[in-house]
């Protein structure tokens, strides 16, 4: 399980849609409120989710290979194929003009709300549901599961922890420099969901059948 929620949660933080809108609003006029709106909202959902999982287990793993984690795990089969199907479409869809988002245009005058919903927007809930399935199998009497869990939030959260602590502590020089990183981000966008997509896909696929077949 923990090395499951470390390559979700890496493969959560790594995503370059949310990161480059994240440095969006690092950018506007209220940028640090704005961004820890957004991220507060983002994390409270990782945990949210992870919440609703140890309720319905009650903090235990179910038996192997009985129903419900049988039923994890094909849940994260279903979303490794999918991630695979979804990178194979971006990979032969024709390249589109990028143009910036409608919700830019306001987002000088955005409420700390409307950046919070923006974290729902943007949340990876593919990869969220593969945190969620794995998750079933945290056994909270033990001290891992609860760390294992807690890492795996921070984790997933960590690209834009760390992106508002540089614009608190060097607000100028951090401006520029998250600013050439969302205009790489953007102009290499389509090869980054392509790569991630195929890449954490696969990954999720093959330890999916493993765990069904061991």
């Amino acid at each position: 399980m923990v090395l499951d929620l470390v390559v979700i949660g890496t493969a959560i933080t790594l995503g370059p849609l949310h990161n480059s809108a994240y440095i969006l609003l690092l950018s506007s006029r209220r940028g640090v409120r704005l961004g820890l709106a957004f991220l507060l909202s983002w994390l409270a959902n990782l945990i949210v989710v992870i919440a609703v999982v140890v309720l319905l287990t009650g903090g235990q793993p179910p038996a192997r290979h009985s129903v419900p984690s049988t039923a994890a795990i094909d849940a994260k089969l279903a979303i490794g194929l999918a991630l695979v199907l979804y990178g194979a479409y971006r990979h032969h869809r024709p390249p589109r003009p990028h143009s910036p988002p409608r919700w830019t245009a306001r987002i000088d005058d955005m409420s700390a709300a409307t950046a919070a919903g923006l974290a729902w927007v943007f949340q990876p809930w593919a990869l969220v549901g593969a945190g969620a399935a794995t998750a079933v199998d945290a056994n909270l009497s033990t001290v891992t599961a609860w760390l294992a869990l807690t890492g795996y939030c921070l984790l997933a959260t960590l690209s834009l922890i760390a992106m508002e602590l540089y614009v608190v502590w060097a607000p100028a020089v951090a401006n520029a420099r998250l600013d050439a990183l969302r205009t790489w981000l953007e102009q290499r966008q389509e090869q980054l969901i392509v790569s991630l997509s195929l890449l954490f896909g696969l990954w999720l696929t093959a330890r999916s059948i493993a765990e069904l077949v061991a």
